[in-house]
């Protein structure tokens, strides 16, 4: 793959996410539970924003 390259995965493909923030178990959670999880384990520098902008769209309530 290029630098830059895209890769996509459909949702019910993935059970684990490991960044070397943690990991996240996404298997059977709903999408809002799914955003928290993921957002728990990004670089804390983003942390807020992902979570402001995840609410902004109703993906968390």
């Amino acid at each position: 793959m290029t630098p830059g390259s895209v890769v996509t995965t459909g949702k019910n493909d993935v059970d684990n996410i490991v960044t070397e923030y943690g990991m996240a178990r996404l298997h059977g959670v709903s999408i809002s539970e799914r955003a928290k999880r993921l957002i728990s384990i990004a670089h804390p520098k983003f942390r807020d924003e992902l979570m402001f902008d995840a609410k902004k769209q109703g993906i968390i309530i």
